[in-house]
């Protein structure tokens, strides 16, 4: 017997059950990794790294350095490229939110960088991984900023928004900024 291709009603539902498992660890994730921030000495240094650091990593680190400057904890953002400007939809986009990102310069991550932060943030797990194969790291100091998101998300990876249309960086943005806030509030909790 042959058959049928899934109704519209049936093809919703399939969909919806193929993301339970992402919804459910990313739930699980997320509340690992606030109990274990919780349970650590708030961080004097946080780096923050992403592919090319002119997008995302800048951006998180413009928002974790205001929130956290009270705190005195020194933030900072690195890539594996150096010298190159920020694009004119990332400068946009992050002026949204009161971040200017005009005068910004990737600058290249280092053993240096990496070995002298308390913790060390990234947007994917490739970065997460090269930053503990190269430099050595611990993989509890190096954390996927994405599994910090307050609403569950099939993707632990902060996307590129690089060489995308202006409403991508947009998203991106969005979502950095409601996973920054997470992570400030996780690593001050004790200080508050």
């Amino acid at each position: 017997m042959k058959r049928s291709q899934p109704t519209r009603i049936e093809g919703a539902l399939l969909t919806q059950l193929r993301r339970v498992p992402h919804r459910v660890l990313h739930r699980l994730r997320r509340q690992h990794i606030v109990k274990a921030l919780r349970g650590r000495p708030c961080p004097a240094s946080l780096l923050v790294v992403c592919r090319g650091n002119i997008c995302r990593s800048p951006f998180a680190a413009a928002l974790l350095r205001r929130a956290l400057s009270r705190f005195g904890v020194q933030v900072d953002s690195v890539g594996f490229t150096a010298g190159r400007p920020s694009p004119p939809d990332a400068v946009a986009a992050a002026a949204r939110y009161d971040v200017d990102l005009c005068d910004h310069r990737s600058q290249l991550v280092t053993a240096e960088r990496v070995c002298t932060a308390d913790l060390i943030v990234v947007m994917d797990h490739r970065q997460r991984r090269e930053i503990c194969e190269r430099f050595g790291r611990d993989a509890r100091d190096v954390l996927l900023l994405g599994d910090l998101d307050p609403q569950p998300n099939e993707s632990r990876t902060i996307r590129d928004p690089v060489r995308e249309p202006r409403a991508v960086f947009e998203q991106t943005y969005a979502r950095i900024v409601g996973c920054a806030r997470e992570l400030a509030r996780a690593v001050t909790a004790a200080r508050a």
